[in-house]
């Protein structure tokens, strides 16, 4: 069963004749457009590509040959709007965890158009909103992210040379990165590098955190110098024909202070314990557990703040969400990062991250790069 019939096979179950997607991931998992402007419209018997006169080329190298290819010219809603109407398409369903609110107030303008009836329903959190004569659209949470979350072998293999890029440029970045370059430099070359051993772009801007700032789980790189004594987070990856690595490594800026060793030392045991747990079959607060019980009773529970980690796919963060509330059972083939920190604020923090895929009685580790400690 192919990727489009997974989704269709969803229809009865949301109680949908068709079925709206808008977020850019899941139109490339499901057409292979890689572009930055489309919509689909997925029915029972036919699939509609929508895009603009800027991609009429790209989407037709691109595109699946299961769609039909529609360039507008004008709004993109009305040729949605012409589309529902002409096949009778009366519940469809959305992506209600991306449609943003802006998205719905435009949606439902051009819908009542031309003398459409129309209700406005204040809230995205309860859309349903109707055009009694035209069309009723239903909020559909997740599915496709729920058919993404177990990737196949064309996608692991694509993970895999990513990540390998990713691993390339942080062996590189170690006889780069010296006292006095600022953070902003380091994120440059970060992407200047991965990009020269072949990589398509950046998975998400780069994280460079030095000093006190490394203590910010996601700080950005700012015009803040390196100094030695410090701590040099490092969180960044990048994107193969659409899939996604994501590494973290925290390094020294020569000797630093002993307490920030000692954490360093315990982040790592801790990423280990993860790493050994992960399996098919442990729910994600389970390992996350793992990871978190052996912080605690190191006396750094409050000092970690987070999840111990994400999926990882054609976005850089899918489902499943590895942290205390997560019932979701790990499936074999499911693409995650293990990822523990302390952060300790006014100090600096840690955090050590390697990208896994889940294996019936254990994980393939991907990253590669080492994780002793490492002094520049």
């Amino acid at each position: 069963m192919n990727r489009l019939e997974k989704i269709k096979n969803k229809f009865d179950e949301f109680n949908i004749d068709s079925f709206l997607v808008k977020n850019l991931p899941n139109i490339r998992y499901i057409s292979g457009f890689s572009g930055s402007a489309a919509s689909v419209i997925l029915t029972k018997d036919k699939n509609y590509f929508i895009t603009d006169f800027r991609y009429k080329t790209h989407s037709h190298q691109e595109v699946s040959k299961d769609f039909e290819i529609i360039i507008y010219t004008q709004n993109s809603n009305m040729f949605l709007k012409d589309l529902i109407s002409k096949h009778n398409l009366k519940r469809t369903g959305f992506e209600s965890n991306y449609l943003t609110y802006a998205e719905a107030e435009n949606l439902q303008e051009d819908f009542a158009k031309e003398g459409h009836e129309f209700k406005k329903v204040r809230g995205l959190e309860n859309v349903k909103t109707q055009w009694s004569s035209l069309v009723e659209f239903i909020p559909v949470d997740s599915l496709i992210e729920n058919i993404t979350i177990v990737k196949n072998e064309k996608e692991i293999d694509l993970t895999k040379k990513a990540v390998e890029i990713t691993d390339k440029t942080f062996s590189e970045l170690l006889d780069i990165i010296k006292p006095g370059m600022t953070e902003r430099e380091v994120s440059a070359e970060i992407s200047y590098l991965q990009k020269k051993l072949g990589a398509d772009g950046d998975s998400f801007d780069a994280i460079v955190a030095s000093g006190e700032r490394s203590a910010f789980p996601h700080a950005r790189a700012t015009d803040k110098k390196i100094q030695k004594g410090e701590l040099l987070k490092l969180d960044f990856g990048c994107t193969v024909n659409g899939m996604k690595s994501d590494l973290t490594r925290t390094i020294g800026i020569g000797e630093v202070n002993v307490e920030l060793r000692k954490i360093y030392d315990i982040v790592k045991v801790a990423q280990q314990i993860a790493l050994d747990n992960a399996k098919a079959g442990i729910t994600g607060k389970e390992l996350d557990a793992s990871a978190r019980n052996f912080i605690k009773e190191k006396g750094y529970g409050n000092n970690f703040g987070h999840g111990l980690g994400h999926g990882l796919g054609y976005d850089v963060h899918e489902k499943p969400s590895l942290n205390e509330r997560c019932d979701y059972k790990l499936e074999v083939n499911n693409i995650v990062t293990i990822e523990p920190g302390i952060y300790i604020e006014g100090l600096g923090g840690v955090r050590i991250e390697d990208d896994v895929v889940v294996k019936e009685n254990g994980c393939e580790i991907l990253s590669r790069s080492t994780k002793e400690f490492i002094t520049l």
